[in-house]
């Protein structure tokens, strides 16, 4: 059976505002995937919907209030972003999925004839780790990883306390003691880990792999098996 991961990318990770950076990362981003499908990988990422998506739903609160509303305006960015990561790879040659699927279901079927598979979100209040673990769920892979611009889960919160201590291995229960479980979060909010993804990989048995995705070679050593900087949380 061929090997299939699941990759969740958070929407920082394109950074508008680093535009050199930027550059240099999508360049290593094609040399990884040229790497991956030479080797027969099946790879599905899913694209958060980063800043795009926060300046777009701030825009829709000035006449917009319901969560499920401002939702659709942040899933709309994601699917954005990820055309934009699709279209990079399939400049390069790569057997990239033509379509930006609208569920998981629809992506896991393509990935059985694409090497490459992106989307973004699906549905009001589940964020893009909620969708790549019910990705991974639906294509038959153990493990889901999570490459967002934090390396690591914290036993709290390092933007508010100084002592916060970075893990390397912890349970899905331990985890979902630090990010809660099953609730979703706000429109246009953020968590190192969706606590209703926390809750889908704690019901499907799917290991989740945290790492700095501005780290391309760490994300390489994930995808390979092999031991990287970052939380690996074991269902």
């Amino acid at each position: 059976m061929t090997s299939r991961h699941i990759v969740a990318l958070g929407g920082s990770l394109l950074r508008p505002e680093e535009s050199e950076q930027r550059s240099a990362w999508f360049g290593q981003l094609r040399q990884l995937a040229v790497h991956l499908e030479g080797n027969g990988r099946r790879v599905g990422i899913v694209i958060g919907g980063g800043l795009p998506a926060r300046e777009a739903i701030e825009l829709a609160k000035t006449c917009v209030s319901a969560s499920d509303k401002l939702d659709r305006v942040g899933i709309a960015a994601t699917r954005l972003n990820a055309t934009v990561i699709q279209q990079i790879l399939l400049d390069i040659g790569c057997n990239v999925a033509p379509s930006i699927p609208h569920t998981t279901s629809e992506s896991a079927e393509l990935l059985e004839k694409y090497n490459f598979v992106v989307m973004g979100g699906t549905t009001p209040g589940h964020t893009t780790d909620a969708v790549a673990v019910a990705f991974a769920r639906d294509a038959g892979s153990r493990t889901c990883i999570i490459a967002t611009n934090v390396s690591h889960v914290y036993d709290k919160d390092p933007r508010e306390f100084d002592d916060a201590q970075s893990l390397t291995k912890l349970t899905i229960d331990e985890l979902a003691e630090i990010t809660g479980i099953g609730e979703p979060l706000a429109p246009g909010a953020s968590a190192v880990i969706d606590p209703i993804a926390v809750g889908w990989a704690k019901d499907s048995c799917i290991d989740l792999a945290v790492l700095d995705g501005r780290q391309i070679s760490t994300l390489e050593q994930a995808l390979d098996g092999q031991p990287f900087d970052g939380t690996l949380i074991t269902s």
